[in-house]
């Protein structure tokens, strides 16, 4: 199963997503990758993000290029996760005939708000953004390995 987390910029929470996702996935052929709706070319992984994955999970993604969302990347993923519900709506009315995998990571796992973006902020709100997006990520590996039907 392929999993796609979307965020804006692709440099905080998407590619933290993706590192804490495969960090913590034990399902066999389940990976994540990530991609922004509006990546800026030549943009690296913000300095906070990169801290906090290479302190939690001991991997650098301080090089780590933001990916630019494509059309592609989503007809070839099984599951497109959003940080908020505005992304996801921008998504379904731009590819309606992929509206049926496209969700907010959020109300995919049954929480309220959107994974809120850290972009600017000091250390402190990267890990408030870091932490949430690791509950809802182990929401998700939890509904992922009791529901086999989704994989």
């Amino acid at each position: 199963m392929k999993i796609l987390f979307v965020c804006t910029g692709n440099t905080c929470r998407s590619c933290m997503a993706e590192v804490i996702f495969n960090k913590l996935c034990t399902i066999q052929n389940t990976s994540a990758s990530s991609a922004g709706i509006a990546a800026v070319k030549n943009s690296k992984a913000s300095k906070h993000s990169a801290f906090l994955v290479k302190e939690n999970y001991g991997t650098d993604i301080s090089s780590r290029e933001a990916v630019q969302l494509t059309e592609n990347m989503l007809k070839d993923s099984d599951l497109i996760l959003t940080m908020t519900v505005y992304m996801r709506e921008m998504l379904t009315a731009s590819f309606p005939h992929l509206k049926n995998k496209i969700y907010s990571l959020n109300e995919y796992v049954g929480i309220n708000g959107d994974i809120t973006d850290p972009y600017g902020g000091d250390v402190a709100v990267y890990s408030k953004t870091f932490n949430d997006l690791k509950n809802s990520i182990s929401l998700l590996l939890n509904k992922l390995q009791e529901d086999k039907s989704i994989l």
